[in-house]
Order: structure tokens, then C-alpha cells, then sequence
């Protein structure tokens, strides 16, 4: 059953051309060093650069590119991946996504900087036909004052 927005419960919009997500790394997710694999890392950064790329395309959108991936420094059993995606650049149809990955300690709140890559997505159309996407407004694709998830 869904509720319908209440006059009290006032909604508020998504950002426009950003995602951020949190997640947990399990035994499941890891090497048997105990630090995340690098495919379950680049999944996320996936799927949290294709929510980023919905937001500003208004719609369907595909993966075109991987682009530059680093990984900095491990992600281990326990800790908390916390990623940050925003749209950096667009094109007629196609965005560029930056993605930062922090490693976050749970219990401190601490958070480091783990991974960074760009992601090339590219709108398409209901027939899977690229289509226009809207600019970067003004306020997008810099460096904010708060860059942490």
C-alpha cells in the first residue's frame, strides 16, 4: 500500500545529477586476504554512477565506458564503502560520472579515500537510440564544499 505525500510529510527532490550510496563488505564480497574484490567494488561504483546518470538524463541510460579506475588503498571485512557519484561532463548525449569510493570505519567515522574512477554513460531513447541530455547546470560538475558521502 503506498502512501500519498502528506501536507505534513512535505517530499524533497533527489539531487539532480549526483548519487550517493552506503554500503557494508562481508566475507562473501572479498579475496581471501579479507579485502573486497576489485569487481564488487567496480559494481557499486557502477550502480551508483548509473543512478547519478538516470537523475540528470531524466531516463534509460547505458553503460559506454569504465574509464581510469584507481584503487588506493584496500577495503576490508566490516568497513563500510561509501560512494559518491556526480556528473562531471556532458555531451550531446553521453555523461561523464565520477565516482569516489571511501572506506569508512563504522565505530570512528573515519573515511579514506579507497577508490576513484569515471564512468562514460550514454541516454538512449525507447527504442535504445541515443538521445540529448540537459546541460550541467552551473551549480554541477565542480568540486563541492562537502565531497564526502
Amino acid at each position: 500500500m503506498s502512501e500519498s505525500p502528506s501536507p505534513t510529510r512535505p517530499t524533497t527532490p533527489a539531487p539532480r545529477s549526483r548519487a550517493r550510496m552506503l554500503e557494508l563488505v562481508f566475507p562473501k564480497d572479498t579475496n581471501y586476504l579479507g579485502t573486497a574484490f576489485g569487481g564488487f567494488v567496480l559494481s557499486l561504483m557502477d550502480k551508483a554512477a548509473s543512478v547519478a546518470a538516470v537523475r540528470h538524463a531524466r531516463g534509460a541510460v547505458v553503460t559506454a565506458r569504465m574509464d581510469g579506475v584507481d584503487f588506493h588503498v584496500p577495503i576490508r571485512v566490516g568497513d563500510a564503502v561509501a560512494l559518491d557519484a556526480r556528473v562531471v561532463k556532458v555531451g550531446r548525449s553521453s555523461m561523464t560520472i565520477q565516482v569516489d569510493v571511501f572506506r569508512e570505519n563504522m565505530a570512528s567515522g573515519e573515511q579514506q579515500l579507497a577508490t576513484t574512477g569515471f564512468f562514460v554513460f550514454v541516454a538512449v531513447d525507447e527504442h535504445g537510440k541515443p538521445r540529448p541530455v540537459p546541460p550541467l547546470a552551473d551549480d554541477e560538475g565542480g568540486a563541492e564544499a562537502d565531497d564526502r558521502p
